[in-house]
């Protein structure tokens, strides 16, 4: 066990005030977009309330026969409102849009950039697929909300106030009737608008699920077909799928809802001001100018609560998301406290630069000497997986570890590398504890090779060269050479520059593995990992695969694990693992002696599970 699950997805933030502001600090990097986008909402809403206060003054002055002159003033006046508004709301747009998709871009680079940071033991407790959902539905429902929700409401809020200022002047008796109604138009908008939040985020969540389903899908097809497994997966689809669809269906149902409600109240306003209005005209309280423009400023005041709350959903979406990028953010990084470093000297030789006390710093050769002293480990506190384990692997030395499943092997050699760091103990390094070795230089000494290769979208040639980036051309032959790789790539249509797909699917499963040998030897590793390396691969690629491994191990200190007991009888020394414990140790001839559980396997007394 690796860890508790992760819980559900939240379906709203726990803190969307405290969300909010960290969004907001991005804006930082961006100020004149910010600033200036602002300005132009800010000026388009103001420039539009203008707009419809000329048209008390131009309705006057036709009734009460001031002139044209004056009639003429007050309609250029609205033409340039007009302008202004058009202006204004396209800048604001444009920038607002621009500001969006450079805080997301800033937003998304930082979380990849911080994913990258995280230890190994984040990706075991956290799903790939909600991983991949965070990254796509989050960040796109964070850039529409940015981009339009943040511009709407700040429109909205300035339009209400501006309006509700307009219309106290121009009639404070109509004002409280508007008043009376906006209050119920409210209660609506939260009774509708509580019930589309909770579904639209149950939507949301759906989709996640969904998206993360049909992601370990696609990369699983293999294990589908092989274990008729089509059927189960196209039903679990559809109740997923059929999940999403209620969810979205009433998401739907009550956000169209709203619409026609607040419409309806809005021309029963409209109708009420009407009446009051006429009655205020004839008592001669308010002029058919006033009137009219108050009655425009009526059709004005509903319409932001309406899109505002229609806003909600989303901006609420959205800052469910951002809480869950933020938390990716927020994960604690892979800790290095390491004060020793790799170091080269001018013959190409390096060496392990120890601080010491006294300020000075020892110059230790790395050679690959590996001993482990009482070592216990755990994924959990509750469960030890590796108890009391001692070996030692002296340079250019082959350690084999052979046990059963889930008794330590793959985890010894995570340790190794500090993927994890050990409970109990010590791990040294040409006799360095590895916790002072800056993790980052440690592995740039090893190279493993996976029984599951993993190839990159690339050229052959920049597979190879991902074993180490400064590579030269040259260097990469001489890998693939040394791999017994070079005779099946040069017979590639384009050699070396033949492109491969993601994980190498044009290819087999053996030829893969050559490269991920390739890949391991241009790096010229100190120590070598192969864990399970040619478990999957038939008799005469195994050969291959052993011959190239066999020239990569020479002179290195090399880890295998291995099913397959006949690729490490030629093991200097054999580690027997049962239950997180050595059982058993010595070399091949040694354990048949013994004759103890080793020799139980190899004479096939009991399996290796």
């Amino acid at each position: 066990m690796r860890g508790p699950k992760p819980g559900p997805m939240k379906l709203r933030p726990d803190n969307p005030g405290k969300t909010l502001l960290r969004l907001f600090s991005y804006f930082k990097f961006n100020k004149f977009l910010f600033i200036a986008g602002l300005l132009a909402i800010i000026i388009s809403s103001i420039a539009q309330i203008a707009a419809n206060a000329m048209l008390s003054p131009i309705i006057d002055s036709l009734i009460q026969g001031r002139g044209r002159a004056i009639f003429i003033r007050y309609i250029l006046i609205m033409v340039v409102m007009v302008i202004i508004i058009s202006l204004a709301q396209y800048l604001g747009s444009l920038f607002m849009a621009k500001l969006s998709q450079r805080t997301v871009h800033k937003i998304r680079e930082e979380m990849f950039s911080h994913m990258e940071k995280l230890p190994v033991s984040f990706f075991d407790r956290h799903p790939h697929g909600k991983l991949m959902s965070t990254f796509t539905n989050d960040v796109d429902m964070l850039n529409q909300a940015l981009e339009q929700s943040a511009s709407q409401v700040t429109i909205s809020v300035v339009t209400v106030v501006g309006t509700f200022a307009m219309m106290l002047y121009l009639s404070p008796i109509l004002t409280l009737v508007v008043v009376g109604m906006l209050i119920f138009m409210l209660l609506a908008v939260k009774y509708v608008g509580q019930r589309s939040a909770k579904n639209f985020r149950y939507q949301q969540a759906a989709l996640a699920d969904m998206n993360g389903y049909i992601e370990e899908m696609m990369s699983g097809q293999k294990v589908v077909k092989v274990f008729n497994y089509e059927e189960r997966a196209i039903d679990k689809f559809r109740k997923k799928n059929e999940e999403l669809r209620k969810a979205s269906t009433l998401a739907s149902t009550y956000g169209v809802m709203l619409m026609p409600i607040m419409g309806s109240l809005s021309f029963v306003l409209y109708a009420l001001v009407s009446m009051l209005g006429a009655l205020l005209v004839i008592k001669n309280r308010m002029s058919v100018g006033n009137i009219a423009a108050y009655l425009q400023y009526t059709r004005t005041i509903s319409r932001p609560i309406t899109q505002v709350s229609n806003q909600f959903n989303i901006l609420f979406a959205a800052l469910a998301g951002a809480e869950r990028i933020f938390n990716l953010m927020d994960e604690e990084i892979e800790a290095d406290e390491g004060d020793v470093s790799l170091v080269k000297d001018s013959e190409g030789n390096f060496y392990w630069r120890v601080p010491g006390e006294d300020g000075q710093a020892e110059m230790v050769p790395v050679r690959g000497y590996i001993t482990f002293e009482d070592v216990n480990f755990g994924y959990t506190l509750e469960k030890q997986v590796l108890k009391k384990i001692n070996l030692y692997a002296k340079p250019g030395q082959k350690i084999a570890f052979v046990g059963s499943t889930g008794a330590g092997k793959t985890t010894i050699t995570n340790l190794i590398n500090r993927f994890y760091e050990i409970n109990e103990g010590v791990i040294l390094y040409d006799g360095i504890d590895i916790r002072r070795i800056k993790k980052h230089d440690l592995r740039s000494t090893m190279s493993i090779v996976l029984q599951d290769v993993h190839l990159f979208e690339g050229t052959v040639a920049d597979n190879i060269r991902y074993g180490r980036l400064d590579a030269t051309d040259e260097e990469v032959v001489e890998a693939a050479k040394l791999a017994n790789a070079h005779y099946f790539i040069k017979n590639l249509p384009q050699g070396y520059e033949t492109m491969l797909t993601i994980d190498g699917q044009n290819l087999s499963q053996g030829e893969r593995q050559l490269l991920s040998i390739a890949r391991a030897a241009v790096a010229n590793p100190v120590i070598l990992i192969l864990d399970e390396a040619t478990s999957s691969v038939d008799t005469r690629t195994e050969k291959l695969i052993a011959e190239g491994m066999d020239k990569l191990m020479e002179g290195r200190t090399t880890f295998v694990i291995a099913h397959r007991l006949s690729t490490v009888r030629d093991a200097n020394a054999i580690m027997v693992l049962e239950g997180g414990e050595i059982i058993e140790r010595g070399d091949h001839d040694d354990l048949m002696e013994q004759k103890g559980h080793y020799y139980a396997l190899n004479t096939g007394a009991i399996e290796l599970e």
